[in-house]
């Protein structure tokens, strides 16, 4: 069975792991309040919340989700590798609208086991609501039930998909987004300082630094917010809510 451990919505369960890697990456609940609400507006069986807006946690690495999935069918799911040849998952990687599943598969059928296991455990229509920065998709929201969904209900799925993944994904990048870009704790302050419109010799002012310094650290954070300049870099940084 995959590590599991109740889905991490507050920063206290976090306090036990030293860094992003020793999370379990796949993280179940039975029930959850907020998901119990949505469910009541739009019906479904199962919801999975995935995906980091960091490199090696992005949408489709299976390194991040919260879901209330039968644990043993993503045991399966990922012992079998089916990541690697669900069509859904190709698609879903690289999209920035609602992806259904009926729709992908039409024209790239799933493998017999796939469809094997998505039968026993109950999996249907998935539905990904895709979560993106600019043109990089990074995370999404996928719901499924045996019925499809209508048009409606896709519609207000669209306008929630957002706020529910940054509820459950907020305590990992306020814990570990900075420690995984490897922001130092004197970059992250020159952004956050930089951020209220302060310039390089007021920030030094600020924090006891030389002017050089400032420089120095806000072109590390630049290059390591995969930034183009100083600008860029702070709506980077507090997208990633790596300063507030």
């Amino acid at each position: 069975m995959p590590n599991a451990m109740p889905s991490v919505t507050d920063l206290d369960p976090l306090d036990r792991f030293p860094d992003l890697q020793s999370v379990p990456r796949h993280r179940f609940f039975a029930q959850h309040d907020l998901v119990d609400l949505l469910r009541k507006a739009v019906p479904f069986d199962y919801i999975a919340i995935g995906g980091l807006d960091l490199d090696r946690y992005r949408l489709g690495s299976g390194f991040s989700i919260d879901t209330n999935l039968p644990p043993e069918y993503l045991e399966a799911y990922y012992l079998d590798k089916l990541q690697k040849t669900d069509p859904f998952v190709r698609v879903a990687k690289q999209a920035l609208s609602v992806v259904r599943e009926h729709e992908v598969l039409a024209s790239e059928p799933a493998s017999q086991r796939l469809l094997y296991l998505k039968r026993r455990f109950g999996i249907f229509n998935r539905t990904l609501f895709p979560i993106s920065r600019g043109n990089v998709p990074f995370g999404g929201i996928c719901v499924m039930r045996e019925q499809r969904f209508t048009d409606a209900e896709i519609a207000f799925l669209t306008m929630t998909a957002e706020p529910l993944h940054r509820f459950f994904t907020a305590p990992l990048m306020d814990k570990f987004g900075a420690q995984e870009l490897n922001l130092t704790a004197g970059e992250i302050a020159c952004l956050k300082a930089a951020s209220t419109g302060q310039t390089s010799e007021k920030i030094a002012d600020l924090l006891g630094y030389q002017v050089e310094t400032v420089n120095s650290y806000i072109k590390a954070g630049i290059k390591k917010l995969g930034a183009a300049n100083r600008v860029e870099a702070i709506a980077e940084a507090i997208h990633r809510r790596i300063i507030p």
